[in-house]
């Protein structure tokens, strides 16, 4: 068996497996039977040379509703944000692709130094003190959250906010079971978390109360208001906050947060068919200890030098695995130094700029589309960049004719809300232009 693209010649195959004491290829595969061998060659095309082969792929992609040519209105959860040339240009360099983890500090220096600035603005935005060098994605980093204020309050009862994303409330019931943990959910009203509802619901036995921020309906939560009414029953107070609203938003570490969980993907990372992702997670200092996952920090060596090293390092990655935190003993090291330059790359006035025009452009489009009678208002409650509208036709059809128009519509809400039948989430972030919303408002207005 001779193949071109092996850099071995049939004499190194023959020296090979004499080594290992067979005669050919062949022989590797005696324990696989007879009767369920492959007698015939493999259904594959002939050979291509490379620009057929180039061709032929390109036609395949194509077939795809890519985001060069379709204007995204679509979020619930991945968002089609700008991402700066510099994210994917040093994402490129081996020295970063290629890294595993950075246990021996003296070679890691500089992936160690760019993950240390990934946790401080981190800290920065969600205006906590500590974070961790990035979690799965943000439905493990919510449910972290949780299991740690369980340990930490002694108790075994969580209320979720209904109006946190489906997904991450799937999760949070998959592991609450393993925990025997009691998850009980918060109603919401008006598309904002019922505060009435929390107050009924919190008591002694609450461990924590989660409520994600602007939630999945793109509502903005009284954040002050929920964090006191989970306080007074001493209970941990967790936000899943979407980081783009944090540019216009107030800190939620600010408004009382214990913990401040979500998922990095907006903050440049592409949509890439959902993954890989990032969950950003931030917590009070006295919970620092308890934190699952990764934490560098900053220090210096013998001779003074700035340095950096993996801190809190008895955890569950190391010893005692029977008495960790968390399981969760791996982080999305190229994902966080993707968030480190796309953050660097913003800046401050820049990342603002983003999160003020998502704001205004989604206001804009919501404004247009009620304005001319094309979907009615579901909610009243203040919104940052997605909205729900009832169209007044089947969203499957609607979505249907706007891609036609390559436009990507929004999302079925009766899918995760069956009493929401009828509406749609739709999400505008700064990449939308004004004649996009135009031609989205006057596919919608078409259709009626």
């Amino acid at each position: 068996m001779t193949w071109s693209y092996l850099p071995h010649t049939a004499e190194d195959r023959q020296e090979m497996l004499a080594a290992i004491g067979v005669k050919e290829t062949m022989d590797l595969f005696a324990d696989i039977p007879e009767q369920i061998r492959l007698r015939r060659g493999l259904n594959l095309p002939g050979p291509l040379s490379e620009p057929e082969l180039a061709a032929h792929f390109a036609k395949l992609a194509a077939a795809n509703a890519n985001l060069a040519e379709y204007a995204c209105f679509l979020g619930a959860g991945a968002y089609d944000h700008h991402i700066p040339s510099t994210v994917d240009h040093v994402l490129r360099r081996s020295e970063f692709y290629t890294a595993y983890t950075q246990y021996q500090p003296e070679i890691s220096q500089g992936y160690l130094q760019a993950l240390w600035e990934y946790q401080s603005m981190i800290c920065a935005l969600t205006g906590m003190p500590v974070a961790n060098a990035s979690m799965y994605d943000g439905a493990t980093a919510m449910t972290e959250a949780a299991i740690l204020a369980c340990g930490a309050t002694n108790r075994r009862e969580i209320l979720v906010a209904r109006s946190v994303h489906p997904h991450y409330r799937s999760v949070l019931a998959t592991y609450a079971r393993d925990f025997d943990y009691d998850v009980k959910e918060i109603a919401f009203a008006d598309g904002a978390t019922s505060a009435s509802e929390l107050a009924a619901l919190a008591g002694r036995s609450t461990a924590a109360v989660i409520v994600q921020n602007p939630n999945f309906f793109g509502s903005v939560e009284d954040l002050a208001g929920l964090v006191a009414a989970t306080h007074a029953v001493g209970a941990l107070f967790i936000t899943v906050a979407e980081p783009t609203a944090l540019g216009v938003l107030e800190a939620p570490g600010k408004l009382g947060s214990d913990m401040v969980v979500g998922e990095g993907q907006p903050l440049g990372l592409a949509l890439a068919f959902g993954g890989p992702y990032l969950g950003f997670f931030a917590a009070s200092a006295k919970l620092m200890r308890k934190m699952p996952g990764r934490i560098v920090g900053q220090t210096v060596d013998k001779d003074g030098k700035r340095g950096f090293v993996l801190t809190l390092q008895a955890r569950e990655q190391h010893i005692r695995r029977e008495k960790a935190n968390s399981n969760i003993c791996s982080n999305e090291a190229l994902c966080a130094l993707a968030i480190s330059v796309y953050l660097a790359t913003m800046g401050k006035e820049g990342f603002a700029e983003v999160s003020r025009q998502c704001l205004q452009k989604a206001h804009y489009a919501y404004d247009r589309i009620v304005a001319a009678g094309a979907a009615q208002p579901v909610f009243a409650a203040p919104f940052f960049q997605e909205f729900a509208v009832r169209p007044g036709k089947p969203i499957a059809e609607i979505n249907a004719s706007l891609l036609e128009q390559k436009i990507i519509g929004g999302l079925d809400l009766e899918e995760f809300y069956p009493e929401l039948a009828g509406c749609m989430l739709l999400c505008v972030t700064e990449k939308r232009t004004k004649a996009e919303i135009d031609a989205l408002a006057a596919g919608l207005e078409a259709l009626l």
